[in-house]
């Protein structure tokens, strides 16, 4: 049996990951049911029934950073999906084709066969949320339609002010009661309300633990480069209702302290700026942009991203886990989500801004210039952008980023000579 106690936190994070994949497989093997779930949908109401999750994105992630997203982004190509739908998407959806092939042939078909992707099971049902964007509808109603799979959509409206309305809370909890119902006519059984009240406090604990990680950017020097949120990211999405985020946050959190304890920093060398990274990583390239920036003695610590999974809220309370599901920095006006990233940058002790221009995530991108503007009204930080891909690696360029990088590095040290005269 696995010890997990002697296990380091990065251990951990592959040991659950693999464990998720194997009761995937196992719940699909004893005839339970399998949903593929968009990342920021609330996982809660399928954990609570005993339905086995998994996550397209993150996957399409995890292909993307293995350096094997090009084989399913030609598939779903040629199926007629155009190259300015998500990357994500356009994996998944690739990923699929080959699946139902493999399914009527009995053959694995080549790319799936030399690819690095782990396999998933296919579901037995969606579920899906439009609180980070709409292309999530769309990509897994066409799931739905392909598989001829129930899928159950969660609505949740754009905040062009705030503080979230009350009767926005109410909207969102109608849907989840909608949830609900759709839940067990599928599961043929009553809902579960003790279990999805005790699945609800492990959410919080698995997010007390994911926001307790995060609070060690705050420290100048910093022992946590952004960049390892990002890789531990996959728990928050795949296990926050599940007591394996929960241990894996807890036990790097717990090393973090020790490390400061001990005067140990994430970078051995001083810290030459530190920056706020806006957007999702470039996952085929993840090696790239990090390297880039340690090699400049930059360090990343400020990010929105890993901040869409802060979904704090009250236990048993409805309306609480509405608006918690709601307020994600994204499906919010820009002066709330310049708001956020201000603080972001402030908490970070930031000195620049780094924006990755993302041709698949438009809702990440298309506000980068205006909110940019109004974040250097406020706080006079330099800032650059680069254009890139979160999965697609043909959107991203190496020496424009580093040309970037380099300019901003070099308007961060003027700035900060200014500062000094």
């Amino acid at each position: 049996m696995t010890n997990i106690t002697e296990m380091n936190a990065k251990q951990l994070l592959l040991y659950y990951q693999e464990i998720l994949d194997k009761e995937a497989w196992q719940a699909k093997k004893e005839g339970r049911l399998v949903c593929w779930s968009a990342s920021v949908a609330p996982p809660e109401f399928c954990v609570a029934m005993d339905i086995a999750m998994v996550y397209p994105e993150t996957h399409a992630a995890g292909i993307g950073a293995r350096k094997g997203a090009l084989d399913f982004l030609e598939v779903s190509e040629h199926k007629g999906y155009s190259l300015d739908t998500c990357s994500y998407a356009r994996v998944n959806l690739g990923y699929l084709e080959l699946l139902l092939e493999k399914e009527r042939t009995g053959n694995t078909p080549e790319k799936l066969l030399n690819s690095p992707a782990v396999e998933i099971p296919l579901p037995d049902l969606i579920i899906t949320c439009n609180n980070i964007c709409n292309t999530l509808l769309k990509w897994y109603e066409n799931l739905a339609v392909e598989l001829n799979i129930p899928c159950i959509i969660i609505d949740v409206p754009f905040n062009h002010t705030m503080p979230i309305p009350q009767y926005a809370k109410e909207y969102i909890a109608e849907q989840f009661k909608d949830a609900i119902a759709q839940l067990e006519d599928i599961c043929g059984r009553k809902f579960d309300y003790d279990k999805f009240l005790e699945v609800q406090k492990q959410t919080q604990r698995s997010v007390a633990q994911w926001n307790r990680l995060a609070s060690f950017l705050t420290y100048k020097p910093s022992p946590l480069n952004g960049f390892h949120l990002f890789n531990f990211m996959a728990l928050i999405v795949q296990a926050r209702s599940r007591s394996y985020a929960e241990i894996t946050f807890k036990k790097f959190a717990d090393e973090l302290e020790q490390n400061l304890q001990e005067g140990i920093y994430a970078y051995r060398d001083e810290e030459k700026n530190r920056i706020t990274w806006e957007g999702i990583a470039v996952w085929p390239h993840l090696g790239h942009t990090f390297k880039m920036l340690k090699d400049s003695g930059i360090i990343m610590t400020g990010s929105a991203y890993p901040g869409l999974w802060n979904l704090t809220y009250e236990p048993g309370d409805l309306y609480s886990m509405a608006e918690a599901y709601t307020r994600i920095y994204i499906n919010t006006c820009i002066e709330n989500k310049t708001e956020v990233l201000s603080k972001i940058i402030t908490e970070g002790q930031c000195d620049g801004i780094l924006y990755h221009q993302n041709r698949s995530c438009k809702l990440m991108s298309l506000l980068n210039v205006e909110t940019a503007e109004l974040l250097h009204k406020k706080n006079g930080l330099p800032f650059v952008n680069f254009d890139g891909d979160q999965t697609d690696p043909r959107n991203y360029a190496p020496a424009q980023y580093e040309v970037r990088v380099q300019a901003l590095d070099e308007m961060m040290q003027q700035n900060k000579g200014e500062s000094n005269e």
